[in-house]
Formats: structure tokens, C-alpha cells, sequence
């Protein structure tokens, strides 16, 4: 599929997600086939303001290819002006986060909390989409809570202001990761618009992902929370899609090696300081319903050094 003139090798996305899509899990995302894979959420603000750490999130591999840069704020001057400069990194894409329900976000009239302003909506896409040599791409939720439920009309918003794609979480803020995703609101959507749709929302299997497909008739699936510790979900799933196949889910040996090798990168791009704190919660995603896993977490979080982290690892092998 395509996105404005960028091509995408397959539908079966990565969503950016704060404090977990950052370099060297999206590298181990696109090893195992991901179409598209995504940043953390990247605050205009920051950028704006020279922030060190913000702009570390727009670091780019060449092995990442295509990639979209996700931004996030609430001044559509502001967001046209980092459009423009994420323009001239090596991202693919720049997409819009209007999803985000955290309230440390939707308390500054960002993120979700931009769906209760359709004129506000308007301009941001705008701005972006004027600023952009990039396709733009916009990310929503189901509504704010069930009373003000308005996907499709943001949606239409989006791409009548130049958006190229349109990415649909099935819940409300109100909701933010409880309960099951409305899938109805992605058919919705797309029976709304002429740009490609992307579902997301409790796509935790391969099984999933086609379901999703074939119900909604959307363009792609974009998968989240079910990559934590399972980046072959991607590979597995192209290749059931492809040809309905369900091949077998990874051994614990393997999970173990992936955590190893996931670990090295991080610690060899951030150093040992960043990269430990910040690896504890992927390595608890790996050890998942292993056998002693909850005793192996604890200890892994009072461990500051990766050969100590290692050796624990390696002895479960």
C-alpha cells in the first residue's frame, strides 16, 4: 500500500508508543517485517524549545525504512513550524497524535482532548499539512467519552485538510486501555473517507488482525501493546495474512536471546545508565509466563549492570 508517495511494503504497522518505541525495539520490530513502524510521541513544544532529549527521539536508522515521526501539541503555528523542520530529517512520514489520553497530555489540550475541538483539529492539519514535504497522517481515538462520540467527523475534518491516512483507536479517552475496542467505529471511519484507514485496537494475534481486516475493511492493521516483548508478532502475522499459515510462537530460548540482543542495543546506543532503567519493564514483556518470571523481574529491577542481567538471563537457558 501506499501512503501519499510513500510506499509501504505491507499493512501491518508498529504504533508509536511513549517509552517503548524508541530506536532499538522499532529495529527489532522491522527485522520481523513490520510494514511501517513509528517514534515515541514527539512534543512540538520540545522541538520547538531545543529540547536535547526531544530531539533524540527524531534519531533515524537506515535500517528503518519507511518510518513515520508522530508529533504532538496544541498550537497549530507550533506545529506547522516542527513540521517543516522533522521535514528535513529522514522521516517518511509525519503523523498527528490526536489519540493520546494520558492526562498529563490531555490536560494541555493536546493529545485525545483535541477531538472536543473540530475547528482546532482543522487548523493543526492544516498548518502541518502546509508546512510538510512529508505525507501527513493523523491518529484518533472512538471520541472523548461515549456522549461526544465523533471519529468520522474528525476524520473527514483530517482528510479534507490534506491528511493522507487516518489511524482509529476503537476506544473513547474515557476508556483509555479498559474494556474491548469498538471495531464498528473503524468501518465507520472508513465508510467515511477516501484515504487509507488504519485499525488499531486489541489486535493481540494474527487471528486478530485479520479479523479486524475483514470486519472493518480497513487498509492496515496497526499493532501495540501485543508487541511488548513479541516483535515476531509482526513476522507471524504477515505471514498468516499472506497465507494463512499460523506459524508457531517463539520458544522461551528464543525470547530469552531476543531480550539478550535487545538489551545490547539499548545499552550500546544510550549507555548503560539510560538503557537499564528503561529496558527493566521490555525484559519483564519477555519473561512473561516463563516459570519464575515474577522472581526473575524483581531481581532484574535491583540490577544495574547489563553483564549482571545478562548472566541471570543466560542461566535460564
Amino acid at each position: 500500500m501506499n501512503i501519499g508517495d510513500v510506499k509501504i511494503p505491507n499493512n501491518v504497522f508498529l504504533a508509536p508508543m511513549a517509552g517503548i518505541t524508541d530506536l532499538p525495539f522499532r529495529l527489532l520490530c522491522k527485522e520481523q517485517g513490520c510494514g511501517l513502524v513509528y517514534t515515541e510521541m514527539v512534543s512540538a513544544k520540545g522541538l520547538y524549545y531545543n529540547s536535547k532529549r526531544t530531539y533524540d527521539l527524531l534519531k533515524i536508522h537506515e535500517c528503518e525504512h519507511p518510518i513515520g515521526v508522530q508529533i504532538f501539541g496544541s498550537d497549530p503555528e507550533i506545529m506547522g513550524n516542527m513540521a517543516a523542520t522533522i521535514s528535513k530529517t529522514d522521516a517518511d512520514i509525519i503523523d498527528i497524535n490526536m489519540g493520546c489520553p494520558a492526562p498529563k497530555i490531555v490536560k494541555n489540550g493536546e493529545g485525545c482532548a483535541l477531538m472536543k475541538d473540530p475547528d482546532k483539529v482543522k487548523a493543526i492539519v492544516e498548518s502541518v499539512v502546509c508546512a510538510s514535504k512529508k505525507p501527513v497522517t493523523v491518529k484518533i481515538r472512538k471520541g472523548w467519552d461515549e456522549e461526544s462520540i465523533n471519529a468520522p467527523h474528525i476524520a473527514k475534518i483530517a482528510e479534507r485538510a490534506g491528511a493522507l491516512a487516518i489511524t482509529v483507536h476503537g476506544r473513547t479517552r474515557e476508556d483509555f486501555y479498559s474494556g474491548e475496542a469498538d471495531w464498528d467505529i473503524i468501518r465507520e471511519v472508513k465508510n467515511t473517507v477516501d484515504i487509507p484507514v488504519i485499525g488499531n485496537g486489541d489486535i493481540s494475534s494474527p487471528e486478530a488482525a485479520k479479523h479486524m481486516l475483514d470486519y472493518t475493511d480497513c487498509d492496515a492493521v496497526m499493532i501495540g501493546r501485543a508487541a511488548q516483548g513479541n516483535p515476531w508478532i509482526f513476522k507471524r502475522t504477515i505471514h498468516y495474512l499472506d497465507t494463512g499459515e499460523l506459524l508457531p510462537s517463539p520458544t522461551d530460548e528464543e525470547k530469552i536471546h531476543m531480550a539478550i540482543r535487545h538489551l545490547d542495543m539499548a545499552i550500546d546506543m544510550k549507555g548503560e545508565k539510560i538503557a537499564i532503567p528503561e529496558m527493566r519493564k521490555h525484559i519483564g514483556w519477555y519473561l512473561k509466563g516463563m516459570e519464575g518470571a515474577a522472581n526473575m523481574r524483581a531481581l532484574i529491577n535491583r540490577m544495574d549492570s547489563g553483564e549482571e542481567i545478562k548472566k541471570l538471563l543466560y542461566s535460564i537457558l
